[in-house]
């Protein structure tokens, strides 16, 4: 054990040793710039608004959240272009559904950094692009059971999205308001709105992740408006795209999702894939009520 222990230390010794060699041999100029790492520090703009609500960026506390956010977004290099390129996939369809509803299209960014384009599980049980709690999505249209669970559903998330989000802006009279409300939840903004006295997103004293919310927003706002600015170069081809699918309509109980599938120029994989929101193998389906399966067209071809 002794020997062990002292092996360790020498060796440690002489390889730290050789770091230290190794270092000055490449420095050969004794120059620390050498060693400078060229990273860009970028400003944020003069003026900004969401969803029309001006930004008070006069305020410093303000202004360095919203740095703050800018940079953390912007050097998180995978994951920012792992977003743009699924944005191409999603937001246009979602942009067009908020347009029509009376909606300001800023929401768009709300998928985006609630979780990254794809159907997350949070740590409190939030399914989906949207992030929905079972309780909340029922409360907005959408069903949750066993077999069904249309938080998966992107698209149908998203109209239960819109309602909570119109019942906050009623509520708050402010798409600010209604945005940080989205994290916190109605009552609980409400309360804090209430035992502050302050009817102003940027002047409430909120727990931290509520606090960074809006800003988180502001940042991907700003980035996917202009990614070019921030390093984020990418061609056309680059971009995941909607595929073409093909609409099953669907009125009677299917007992085995697998073979139900291969009777239709498919397989259980693509199933899944393109109908999340189908969560067993079995779909119950009640007098009356009718589903949408989608599945890929097989006479597509793709060019990459």
């Amino acid at each position: 054990m002794r020997y062990t222990k002292s092996f360790f230390l020498i060796s440690m010794f002489y390889f730290l040793q050789g770091c230290s060699l190794n270092t000055k041999s490449v420095n050969k100029n004794n120059d620390p710039g050498e060693y400078l790492q060229k990273i860009k520090i970028y400003s944020i703009p003069n003026t900004f608004n969401f969803a029309g609500e001006k930004i008070p960026l006069e305020l410093p506390d303000v202004r360095e959240k919203f740095d703050r956010e800018l940079h953390i977004n912007s050097y998180l290099h995978s994951s920012t272009i792992l977003l743009l390129k699924r944005s191409q996939r999603w937001l246009p369809e979602i942009s067009k559904i908020l347009l029509e509803n009376g909606i300001p299209l800023d929401f768009k960014y709300l998928p985006v950094i609630e979780s990254s384009l794809e159907n997350v599980i949070s740590s409190k049980k939030a399914v989906g692009f949207w992030q929905l709690l079972a309780t909340t999505a029922r409360e907005n249209g959408l069903i949750v059971n066993k077999e069904i669970d249309e938080r998966y559903d992107p698209i149908k998330s998203t109209y239960a999205a819109i309602r909570y989000l119109k019942k906050a802006h009623k509520k708050f009279n402010s798409w600010i308001h209604a945005a940080a409300s989205y994290n916190r939840g109605i009552k609980g903004y409400e309360k804090a709105i209430v035992s502050q006295k302050i009817d102003n997103y940027f002047n409430l004293y909120l727990n931290k992740e509520t606090s960074r919310y809006v800003f988180r927003l502001l940042a991907i706002k700003e980035i996917f408006e202009n990614p070019d600015k921030y390093g984020f170069i990418l061609k056309k081809e680059d971009y995941y795209y909607s595929e073409n699918l093909i609409p099953y309509k669907v009125t009677k109980t299917i007992p085995n999702l697998a073979n139900w599938a291969l009777e239709h120029n498919s397989n259980y994989k693509d199933l899944k894939r393109y109908n999340p929101w189908l969560r067993k193998n079995i779909l119950t389906i009640k007098i009356g009520k009718t589903y949408n399966i989608l599945l890929p067209n097989r006479n597509d071809k793709y060019e990459f």
